[in-house]
Parts: C-alpha cells; sequence; structure tokens
C-alpha cells in the first residue's frame, strides 16, 4: 500500500487542499522530511534536487504546528530571490485552501515598503522574505520575530551570498530556542559552513534519493555547432518546439539582451529575464510566461529562480553553466511534478570534453543530438522569413497611391502564383551568399 498525507500525519484540512491542487501521493522528500518536522524537535537539514517539492515537505508541517489563536509571527521562510519567495508564498496560500485561519505574508524585495509595513500591523503568522527586505523591516522596527518558531531556509546553496552579510543581524532578531529547517539542492563548502555556525548540533538530516530524483524524466542532450552557426541551430530547434515552453539560460545579462532580441525578430514568443530589470519588468515577464502568452523565457540562473511552471517542455543550455550545482538548478526547471523533459545543451567542439564530467558529477548520461544539416537550416531560414514577413503589421505611412502602384504590377497574378515567385526570389537571393562546397569541374582540353 502506498504511502498518502494522512499516513504522515498531515490534517485533513490541508490534505484537502491538496487534492484541489490534484496532489494526491507525497514525493520522496515529502515522504521523508514530513514526519520528521511534525513529529519531533531537532534541526533538519534536507538535501533535495530541484522540483521535488520541497515547498510542500516544510510547508505542510509549517501550516499545521501554527497557533492560531497565537499573534506573533511564528515561522520565517527565507528565499534567495523575489520570484521564489513570491511562489512560495502562493503555493503555501494553495495548501491552506481548508484552513483559512492562519496568516501568510510576503515581504520581498523589488516593489514598495510601505505597503508591506501596513500589512504587518496585521496578525501574521508566517512570513515568506528575501534576507535583504527582511532586515530593512527589522531595522524599520516594523516587525518582530523575537517569539518565532521556525526558521526556514529555502534554496539555501543560491542563498548563501545574500545571506553572508545579514544572517548575523537576521539571527540576532530571533530566539535561541527556535527550529532551524534548510532545505538545499546541492550541499557545498558553504552550506556546510553555515549549518555549522547556526544551527544545534543536533541535526536531523533528510535525502532523498539524490543519485536518480533530480534527474527523473530529464532526457540530457548536447549538440556541437561551430559559433557561427549556434544561433542558427538554436532556432531550428526552437521551430520544432513550437507550441511548447521552454527556458533558455545564457551566462551574462548581455547575452540574455541579445539572444531575446534575435529571436523577438524572428518572431518568436518570448522575454528576457535577468537581474537589471526592474521588478514590475520581470514581474510582468513571468506572468505572460506563467499563464502561456510567452513561449520561451531567455534566462540568467538567478534570475529563473523561483520558475515553478509544470509544462516546461525544455531547458537549453546556450551557455554552459560554471558550476555542476547551477547545471542541475536550470535542468531542474523542466520534468516537473513527474513530466518528461529535455534539458539541450549547445555546445562548441572544445567544450565536449566537459560533458563526461558532468555525466561523472551528476551521476547522468548525455547523448548526441545531431545537428541539423545545411539543407534544414536553410530551410528553417525560409520558414523564419515568411513566419516575419506574415506577423509583420502593414505600414499606414504608405501613400495609397504608391500601394496602387504595387498592387498594378502584380494585379494579374493569382495567390499561389504570388507566393512561387516570391519563394523562388527569397531563394535566388540568400543562395548568393552560400559558397560552393565544391569548385565546378573544367572541361579537359582535347589534344590536337
Amino acid at each position: 500500500m502506498s504511502t498518502t498525507f494522512s499516513n504522515l500525519g498531515v490534517a485533513t484540512s490541508l490534505v484537502k487542499g491538496l487534492e484541489a491542487l490534484d496532489i494526491t501521493r507525497p514525493t520522496s522528500i515529502q515522504e521523508k522530511a514530513l514526519p520528521v518536522i511534525l513529529d519531533q524537535k531537532e534541526d533538519v537539514v534536507a538535501l533535495a534536487k530541484t522540483g521535488t517539492g520541497k515547498t510542500a515537505a516544510f510547508g505542510l508541517p509549517l501550516l499545521q504546528l501554527i497557533d492560531v489563536d497565537n499573534k506573533d509571527v511564528q515561522a520565517v521562510i527565507l528565499a534567495p530571490t523575489r520570484e521564489l519567495g513570491q511562489q512560495i508564498f502562493k503555493n503555501l496560500g494553495d495548501f491552506a485552501a481548508y484552513t483559512p485561519n492562519v496568516s501568510i505574508a510576503a515581504i520581498c524585495g523589488g516593489i514598495p515598503i510601505k505597503p508591506q509595513i501596513e500589512r504587518l500591523k496585521e496578525d501574521t503568522h508566517i512570513i515568506v522574505a528575501t534576507p535583504g527586505r527582511l532586515i530593512d523591516l527589522l531595522k524599520r522596527d516594523a516587525l518582530s520575530i523575537k517569539n518565532t518558531n521556525y526558521l526556514v531556509l529555502d534554496e539555501a546553496d543560491e542563498m548563501v551570498t545574500a545571506l553572508k552579510d545579514g544572517l548575523d543581524t537576521i539571527v540576532a532578531a530571533l530566539p535561541k530556542k527556535r527550529r532551524t529547517l534548510l532545505f538545499t539542492a546541492t550541499m557545498p563548502g558553504t552550506i556546510k559552513q553555515l549549518v555549522q555556525n547556526y544551527m544545534s548540533k543536533h541535526v536531523v538530516h533528510i535525502e532523498a534519493d539524490m543519485e536518480t530524483v533530480g534527474h527523473q524524466g530529464i532526457d540530457h542532450q548536447y549538440v556541437v555547432v561551430e559559433p557561427i552557426e549556434k544561433l542558427e541551430v538554436l532556432l531550428h530547434f526552437l521551430n520544432t518546439k513550437q507550441g511548447e515552453r521552454g527556458i533558455i539560460f545564457c551566462k551574462t545579462k548581455a547575452a540574455v539582451n541579445k539572444l531575446a532580441k534575435k529571436l523577438a525578430i524572428n518572431k518568436f514568443s518570448s522575454g528576457a529575464l535577468h537581474g537589471s530589470l526592474t521588478q514590475g519588468i520581470r514581474d510582468r515577464i513571468m506572468g505572460q510566461f506563467r499563464e502561456g502568452h510567452i513561449n520561451i523565457l531567455v534566462a540568467t540562473d538567478l534570475a529563473a529562480r523561483g520558475i515553478d511552471v509544470k509544462e516546461i517542455a525544455y531547458v537549453v543550455q546556450y551557455h554552459l553553466p560554471d558550476t555542476y550545482d547551477a547545471y542541475v538548478h536550470r535542468s531542474g526547471r523542466t520534468a516537473r511534478a513527474g513530466a518528461k523533459g529535455l534539458s539541450l545543451s549547445v555546445i562548441q567542439e572544445e567544450e565536449v570534453l566537459d560533458i563526461p564530467d558532468l555525466e561523472q558529477e551528476l551521476g547522468i548520461t548525455f547523448s548526441e543530438m545531431k545537428k541539423a544539416d545545411a539543407a534544414a537550416i536553410e530551410e528553417n531560414n525560409a520558414l523564419l522569413w515568411a513566419r516575419r514577413i506574415f506577423k509583420t503589421k502593414p505600414n499606414k505611412d504608405i501613400s495609397e497611391a504608391f500601394k496602387t502602384k504595387i498592387k498594378t504590377v502584380f494585379h494579374h497574378l493569382t495567390k499561389e502564383e504570388l507566393i512561387e515567385k516570391i519563394i523562388a526570389d527569397h531563394v535566388n537571393q540568400t543562395s548568393k551568399l552560400n559558397i560552393p562546397t565544391e569548385a565546378p569541374k573544367r572541361k579537359k582540353k582535347k589534344k590536337k
């Protein structure tokens, strides 16, 4: 008999909220963490890959352990980015749909602070925060966490930089007798140091099938390209994924902007996401992506944290990341909630040597995707050209007299004939740019 949330001790009202979300069976990390957090008193370090349900693993116990008659802030959840903070806040609200007396507030950076100060004047049981904004509010005496029972550090491996200078301030405002729950996808030395410095000596360590769970359902592939053809190969790949949602990762903000512009020129439904954008723009792009108004997100690593969209069919590493952990986080954006997904790395010849290292370090297997040949690329470019024409808006500034002259040239052609001629002209123009692969054979001179 398979384990259920009720078997693990989750309250009926919360189980009802999960069922409304079509969540009926706990994941491995949930199965291991829920009883420990609910029934024991020790600090917890939970190691589980991205996309395995960590939010429910700590969120459900917190919602259940809250004393609704106590008006104090009883739990603080820290997240590395506002996007992830908002995602956690939404998830908790959904889980607690039938537990209405628990009050949850999101206090993340990037938006005006005054409305958050006003919100905190109301009774609040759980706070979801980014470190910087929480510290700001503490310094303003806008809230008190002196009676908080639980501190949760979510995606801790991505929060180390943000916490470096601020965790001392946050911990100083917390009571010494509290439980700290740390959830992370990787365990670098900086996290081990954090555990040693800020958690009790009696820590329960939980690990959820790290060798396999984080990569289940993900097809890891790579395609080898020359630098000059990298964009065209990507565009060909994207054309094969029409109607599906995906994320393309670049190393830098400048690279994100450049690639996003290329996609826009070629009429792909896409948006850019990186740290230099205003929070309003980031929220709008994320909203459009979540709701399916755009299909492709071009993003930097940190900006993409907190993207929990089930229907992401593929992830593209347009530039390989600098660390193994970053690859885990990137590829983990796809194949979420038991779905299948593709993680494609677009690499150059010298980067092929990195693939065995990734396989060995992460316990995964790559297969090579065959690069589209010249004929397929040329055909794809023609399709992109046709799409650009189709999606071009009419120019209202062109005079009717000039339009009439153009129409007169074509008036005797049928639609099919006009299309044939336009395609032929396009092929003739583009073929002029192609360098012949083989020089024409010279005729042998006849012997006299």
